[in-house]
């Protein structure tokens, strides 16, 4: 094997493993940013379900107590 030759296999092989750890990084990341993204939505959606539903149990108070208030003004 000539001194070129060895030269080109020994360019060939770099850039095989850069594109394959660019690949695999690539592919990590993106897995990574996946799950973020998912956990980041659901906390979110959680928050939204606490605050919906604490607004509407405050409402209901609410209502109970202009029923009862109703119901003793007509009494």
């Amino acid at each position: 094997m000539s001194e070129l030759e060895r030269l080109q296999l020994i360019q060939d092989l770099e850039l095989e493993m850069m594109a394959d750890m660019y690949n695999r990084m690539s592919s990590a990341c993106h897995k990574k940013c996946e799950a973020v993204c998912i956990d980041r939505c659901v906390a979110k959606y959680l928050e939204i379900h606490d605050r919906v539903g604490k607004k509407l149990t405050s409402l209901s108070s609410q209502d109970e107590d202009f029923m009862k208030k109703m119901q003793g003004e007509q009494k």
